[in-house]
């Protein structure tokens, strides 16, 4: 069983549950003497049973009444029940892995519900790849629910992706079912500025009766943060501070409160609750990127809110956090969020709430999960052939696309470098001299730090590449690349040996995509991403191992960054400062405009 074939909408069950509660048909399952954590009024209630039917609750309290001949009991002394934890936002692709290996790797933590954000998918299979990842998650016992993504492409005119989601778009994908939103509106001067398409999205949305979520990356807290809100952007997730955070509860939006493998904030965050004694009904607790390597050694939300908790939140809040006050901001609190009447059979057993890792985990009436591992087994799912061969190149990749020709031959030649810091995903715009040689060319130098960098158009072939240089890797030799490359994902390659970067792109062009590293004209490590070029059908723990590969094959070049393929990863994205490269060119993103290699 995987729970999914209970799983009815309320009206469709609502006199089964009647009958159950009245001990007039038996329930499925039964739960004894449990301490219940009521999310609703911050109790705890000691003794209390759970009475199942269909999937949903139908009774709290002394349910002996619910119990028939075939009605299983499970025996809860001992045990602390607690709603399902639900992830507020989140990118199920940054996982690197599929969605249902996403939900066997999430679910043995706690988390039963998910509100995605598929914007990296969407980026390279439009409404299409949306559509396939909702589609896998309906097999299964996580609850899968998508926000419509508002920015595809994240900067248009900057970078060619591979679709472009339109207020048209918007519209047709309101009417999905687990569609519950539209996703982190990222262009806020976009907003400010009124401008048609973004109101537009904005408006299906709300005219369909749903919530728009928002990302406002911004420390201005003043006109301009009201003037967001008051579009009917519910929440937010991009605080890093408490101030922050605090200005917008105090605008009636949430505040969401990320911790995950590249965002840590909740440090910093949490106090706009420790620090100030605000209710903290309108805080919810999300992950927004968690990589393999966190979900097997940290966990996903139970990992979140025992961060909340070691920053001083009570146990019962931070657990609302990650339960109804989530619920609440979809609009979802009327199926999720609580162990109440009616709602889903969502329910954690755990020993000890300041370290939620739960014993047990029960989704629609059916335990899944016990002391770490599944115990149900998923549909298989398969991505059809477009989507598994995204990589689409307008040739095979040679040593001349990476010549860079800049002056006249032996002369000194001053030119623009992105300049990246370790776990940073801010850049500089750095000016660095080089000198050509009598070709005309500037190549890579290990002495001065500058490798080359290179995004290649894979969507649609069209043969448009743009190369440049950055500063910070260390690399002595050899070549990475990778087609994850936010938000466009296109081709991008970072080497300091032309056949070496030849070798890698050309790799993940016969692979389907994924990411290489290469020396010596040898592929050291390669992680096959085969699924849009972003995930893969294996298991976590594979993709993990790969990824430590990986990150080995990186120190032999001589990288002593903590985590070079994110920040690999970012060099393309045209939205954050300071100097990008897409594959239209480099893109000064403090002016938001395209600026030549070599300055004038």
């Amino acid at each position: 069983m995987s729970g999914r074939k209970t799983r009815q909408p309320l009206h469709e069950v609502c006199r089964e549950l009647v009958a159950c509660a009245t001990g007039k048909v038996p329930a499925d399952v039964v739960i004894r003497s449990g301490r219940l954590v009521n999310v609703i009024t911050g109790e705890i209630l000691d003794g209390v049973d759970v009475a199942v039917r269909l999937g949903r609750i139908a009774l709290v309290g002394d349910a002996a009444s619910c119990i028939g001949e075939d009605t299983e009991v499970i025996d809860a002394e001992g045990f602390y029940l607690v709603p399902g934890f639900l992830d507020g936002h989140l990118h199920i692709e940054s996982s690197m892995v599929t969605v249902s290996q996403f939900a066997r790797a999430v679910l043995p933590c706690g988390t039963t519900a998910v509100f995605m954000d598929p914007h990296e998918i969407a980026n390279v299979l439009g409404l299409d790849g949306i559509r396939l990842m909702i589609e896998e998650g309906r097999g299964l016992p996580l609850k899968v629910y998508a926000t419509m993504p508002s920015c595809v492409p994240a900067a248009p005119g900057m970078e060619d992706a591979g679709a472009e989601l339109t207020a048209s778009d918007i519209r047709t994908a309101m009417a999905w079912d687990e569609v519950v939103g539209l996703g982190e509106m990222m262009n806020f001067p976009g907003v400010l500025a009124q401008d048609e398409e973004v109101m537009s999205k904005i408006a299906e949305t709300l005219k369909a009766g749903k919530v728009v979520t928002g990302h406002y990356a911004s420390p201005d807290l003043g006109p301009n943060l009201s003037a967001y809100a008051a579009c009917g952007i519910i929440s937010d997730h991009e605080s890093v501070t408490w101030q922050e955070s605090l200005a917008k509860l105090r605008l009636g939006m949430y505040a969401k409160l990320r911790e995950g493998s590249g965002w840590r904030d909740i440090k910093a965050t949490i106090k706009s609750y420790t620090e100030t004694g605000i209710d903290p009904r309108r805080i919810v607790l999300v992950t927004d990127d968690v990589h393999p390597d966190t979900l097997l050694t940290l966990g996903h939300v139970n990992h979140v809110v025992r961060r909340a908790i070691e920053e001083g939140t009570p146990p019962i809040v931070a657990i609302q956090m990650a339960t109804i006050n989530a619920a609440e901001s979809f609009r979802m609190s009327h199926d999720l969020g609580s162990i109440t009447p009616g709602k889903f059979a969502d329910i954690l057993f755990i020993r000890d709430l300041a370290d939620p890792r739960p014993e047990k985990v029960m989704a629609d009436g059916e335990i899944v999960a016990e002391n770490g591992r599944m115990l149900v087994e998923f549909p298989k799912w398969t991505y059809p052939d477009h989507a598994t061969k995204s990589v689409r190149l307008s040739h095979p990749i040679s040593r001349d696309d990476f010549r860079i020709k800049a002056g006249p031959s032996g002369k000194n030649v001053r030119i623009r470098v992105i300049e990246v810091a370790d776990g940073q995903a801010v850049t500089k715009h750095a000016e660095v001299e080089v000198v050509a040689d009598e070709n005309g060319e500037i190549h890579a130098s290990h002495r001065q730090d500058l490798a080359k960098v290179a995004v290649i158009e894979r969507h649609n072939a069209t043969g448009t590449m743009a190369c440049g240089f950055v500063r910070g890797f260390g690399l002595k030799a050899g070549a990475a690349a990778s087609t994850v490359a936010h938000d466009s994902h296109n081709l991008l390659v970072v080497g300091m040996d032309g056949g070496d970067m030849v070798l890698a792109a050309n790799t993940l062009a016969e692979v389907g995509g994924g990411m290489v590293v290469a020396r010596d004209g040898k592929v050291l490590a390669i992680l096959p991403l085969p699924i849009a070029g972003l995930m893969s059908d294996e298991p976590v723990e594979e993709v993990q191992a790969n990824v430590d590969r990986l990150a080995q094959a990186w120190k032999d070049l001589g990288c002593k960054l903590s985590s070079p393929f994110m920040t690999m990863a970012l060099l393309s994205l045209p939205v954050i400062p300071e100097l990008r490269i897409t594959n239209r060119g480099l893109v000064d993103v403090i002016q938001f405009c395209h600026v030549p290699l070599v300055t004038e």
